[in-house]
């Protein structure tokens, strides 16, 4: 063996373990306090060499430490994993039964919705974790680009679906909201260790200058097409995602006028098995369909195909003045990964006045959306975690009717801005990014933001801006995108006061119109008036989804990096 393969050994050896102890920090959430009785000795076992060196990136490093303490009676890396995921689900399912108490003790319905809002989150949350504990028993030299982009979107989805459990008490009544940020403090901080270690070491392998270790996936010019792409995209797929689906003959036919098998959607959906790993093609005729619609989790790879945007709608009204929490007033909610919808509508036909009124909710990783119409008020589309990409989509709305904490790319859309209910102001995006480490980001390339008629009527105008930040790192990209001149010249609003303007990133790059004008933006920190080519390049598809391994092999139009505009 040569001296660089022996090297090359060595470093992958060490940096699998470095990761295996990154997934172990961010589910052991049991909160051990020193000298107490699971303190030990402060021996830590062979996979971690030192607890310090391995918590070092952290944020959080005396919790660090401490649960690194616990977990000493094996070497074992994957041991660990297993004990650590243990004390997770012992963890989380204590939550889970103390918020049972706090909800026979706050009788307050919105309390109580958002106490069933964080069981169904943290249960997401800790099968988060799981599959990060599975990519990483999985782990090899193959594609390690891939597998570190894997770890870090779902431990940021893990903290996503955590903060989104404590977002569900505002503006409920009483103490219950804090109790539970309390119960989630610890797990909190070491999800956040455990994605610090993971893009910490994912940084230090680059430096290594391994030959091939960062290599993408051939594309399929380069190798044999069924290599490439990935299982949920086969060729059948491919083809009814460039064909007109109304010609070819479905398994599944959802249709209101009884031509189908099925008249609903729901009821379609009730017939495919859970954890299934075939596509599952459901074809949608031309109806108006007004069922709420879930693809829940571990429902993976299904694909809804309509006649049109405008003639295959789904529509419903839930919304938050009528007492439901914004995370289920979704019209449509998608969590199975690798959903796929064409030539489909979704509506939130609530209206401006019921506020808060999501149409789509997107809480799934790798998910597509092509020729789509997103329609609703308030909070429109709920971009919520994980992988996103949407293509020559219109998405209509009025107040941060964008918004999550998704990793999520728009090419060639539409957003136009509606009418706002009087002295209501309006804005495109609010993006939520809460950990400074997160991989979110709203990214609107090649898009079009446009009025519609009705709110160019209006007199005076209504105040209308490209954004606001939700969270402390909002992180929002608009490039090579036409803004309409109605967009208020400072671009951007605050949420509440100096709430996140040093600590947010908004970027702006090589956009169209006569609302496109830098000159007079706001002089926030954290906003970035000229960025880079280099910096730009870096949120297109291809780098910042690594989109060529699954957007591209599924036929749909799709731009790698910069657009040509």
């Amino acid at each position: 063996m040569g001296s660089a393969e022996k090297n090359k050994k060595v470093a992958v050896a060490g940096v699998a373990s470095i990761l295996l102890v990154a997934c172990v920090v961010a589910a052991t959430v049991s909160g051990r306090r020193p000298g107490g009785a699971d303190s030990g000795s402060g021996e830590v076992s062979t996979a971690t060499k030192s607890v310090k060196t391995i918590c070092a990136p952290t944020d959080y490093k005396e919790t660090c430490e401490r649960s690194l303490a616990g977990a000493k009676d094996t070497s074992d890396p994957k041991e660990l994993i297993k004990v650590a995921f243990m004390v997770t689900v012992e963890n989380i399912t204590d939550a889970i039964s103390k918020s049972k108490l706090l909800k026979e003790a706050d009788k307050d319905p919105r309390t109580s919705d958002a106490l069933d809002t964080c069981k169904e989150l943290l249960k997401n949350s800790v099968d988060d974790l799981k599959r990060c504990f599975e990519k990483v028993e999985n782990f090899n030299m193959e594609n390690v680009k891939e597998f570190a982009n894997d770890l870090k979107v779902w431990l940021s989805g893990a903290i996503t679906q955590q903060q989104t459990c404590i977002d569900a008490f505002e503006n409920t009544t009483g103490d219950t909201g804090e109790k539970m940020k309390h119960l989630l403090k610890t797990a909190n901080e070491l999800t956040s260790n455990g994605l610090a270690m993971t893009t910490h070491f994912t940084e230090l392998l680059q430096t290594l200058e391994i030959p091939g270790l960062f290599n993408r996936r051939l594309l399929a010019a380069e190798t044999k097409e069924e290599e490439v792409f990935p299982p949920f995209i086969d060729a059948a797929t491919r083809r009814l995602l460039t064909t007109d689906p109304a010609s070819i003959k479905h398994e599944i036919v959802v249709a209101k006028d009884g031509s189908g098998k099925y008249n609903s959607i729901v009821e379609a959906l009730k017939t495919v098995p859970y954890k299934n790993k075939e596509t599952v093609v459901i074809f949608i005729k031309a109806g108006v369909y007004k069922e709420h619609v879930e693809v829940p989790r571990k429902m993976n790879n299904i694909v809804f195909l309509g006649e049109g945007p405008t003639k295959t709608r789904i529509t419903g009204n839930r919304n938050y003045v009528d007492g439901i929490g914004t995370y289920h007033t979704a019209t449509v909610a998608i969590q199975g990964d690798g959903f796929i919808a064409r030539n489909i509508g979704f509506e939130n036909s609530a209206g401006s006045e019921k506020h808060q009124a999501v149409a789509l909710r997107v809480s799934a990783d790798m998910t597509i959306f092509y020729n789509c119409h997103i329609d609703g008020y308030q909070d429109t589309l709920y971009a919520h975690s994980y992988r996103q990409y949407y293509r020559d989509c219109t998405i209509t709305g009025t107040i941060d009717f964008i918004f999550g904490d998704a990793a999520a790319v728009f090419q060639n859309c539409k957003m136009v801005v509606r009418k706002p209910l009087e002295n209501q102001a309006c804005m495109v995006t609010a993006q939520g990014r809460k950990e400074h480490r997160g991989v979110g980001t709203l990214v609107l390339q090649d898009c079009e933001i446009l009025p519609d008629p009705a709110l160019k009527s209006v007199n005076p105008p209504v105040k209308v801006y490209l954004g606001r930040p939700w969270k402390e790192y909002s992180r929002t990209v608009i490039m090579q995108s036409y803004i309409d001149g109605f967009i208020a010249p400072e671009g951007w609003a605050p949420w509440n006061g100096d709430f996140a303007l040093d600590t947010l990133w908004y970027a702006e790059y090589q956009n169209r119109g006569s609302g496109a004008s830098t000159a007079s933006r706001v002089k926030w920190n954290g906003y970035k008036k000229n960025i880079s080519p280099d910096i730009a390049q870096q949120f297109t598809a291809g780098m910042y989804l690594d989109g060529d391994v699954w957007i591209k092999p599924s036929g749909i139009p799709y731009e790698s990096g910069m657009m040509k505009v």
